[in-house]
């Protein structure tokens, strides 16, 4: 009850002087703006993750062997001491049979990825006073939230929270999958902690910059309030980033089509 009496203080406030609204605005704006790019994330990954579970499963022909991921094989092997208690205790063990492994930590990222969105959307129709959804597999439920974030935009709290659930759902998706997004080197200074740590993100089509000790002064965005979440230019913002940094908006589209990760 605090906050929302705290908003509308907040919005009285910004009516009275007029200098408040344009803020809240552009907060808003970075806000909805975040919430695209994760949701376009996790709707490209989680089909992914279906794919990994299934047993058997190998890498296309011509793909060459990718480096073992440190600790996997003594996760597999957890895996399989649970799945085999599992089995026992549920009597479904059969003597001498040895099934493929059951990647647990797979079907519980795509089980907490699939009741997270469901509860998300129910609790953004809940807050709009919408209907409650219908039934609908993640993807779609995903496409329906970005749907009705003309209504969420009026209401910045809900619109943090909508940001803050699918930002957390993308980066276990990803961190599941152990894929490294690419990331390809730009010339050029940040604009706000001067240092040459500028990176194009060709999955997201924006720029970020990678210097953990970066914070910018624009209180709309992300880095302010999570020590994990970087600086984002968008597409839109590419020429202002130019002018600032040094870098040339030429230079920041072709890092875009450039398929070949170099480090951070």
């Amino acid at each position: 009850m605090a906050d929302r009496t705290e908003t509308t203080g907040d919005s009285a406030h910004a009516h009275r002087d007029g200098t408040s609204a344009p803020a809240a605005g552009r907060t808003v704006e970075v806000v909805l703006r975040d919430i695209t790019l994760w949701t376009a994330s996790l709707v490209r990954q989680f089909p992914e993750l279906s794919e990994e579970l299934a047993p058997g499963r190998s890498a296309p022909a011509g793909t060459p062997p990718t480096a073992p991921h440190p600790g996997r094989d003594e996760l597999i092997r957890a895996e399989r001491r649970e799945a085999l208690l599992l089995e026992q205790r549920h009597g479904l063990s059969v003597p001498g049979h040895g099934a493929a492994p059951i990647r647990l930590h797979i079907s519980d990222a795509i089980r907490d990825i699939t009741d997270g969105v469901v509860e998300l959307e129910e609790a953004v129709c809940a807050r709009l006073l919408l209907p409650r959804p219908r039934r609908a597999g993640v993807i779609e439920r995903l496409r329906r939230i970005v749907g009705l974030l003309d209504t969420v935009a009026g209401h910045p709290d809900l619109a943090r929270h909508v940001r803050d659930e699918i930002r957390r759902m993308a980066r276990r998706c990803a961190r599941t999958l152990g894929d490294a997004e690419t990331v390809v080197r730009v010339t050029g200074r940040c604009p706000w902690c001067d240092s040459v740590s500028l990176r194009a993100f060709p999955d997201r089509r924006a720029v970020l910059c990678v210097n953990p000790a970066c914070v910018c002064t624009d209180s709309a965005c992300g880095c302010q309030d999570d020590h994990t979440y970087r600086h984002l230019w968008a597409e839109e913002q590419w020429e202002e980033l130019s002018e600032a940094s040094g870098t040339h908006t030429e230079e920041i589209r072709a890092a875009m089509d450039d398929t070949k990760e170099t480090s951070c």
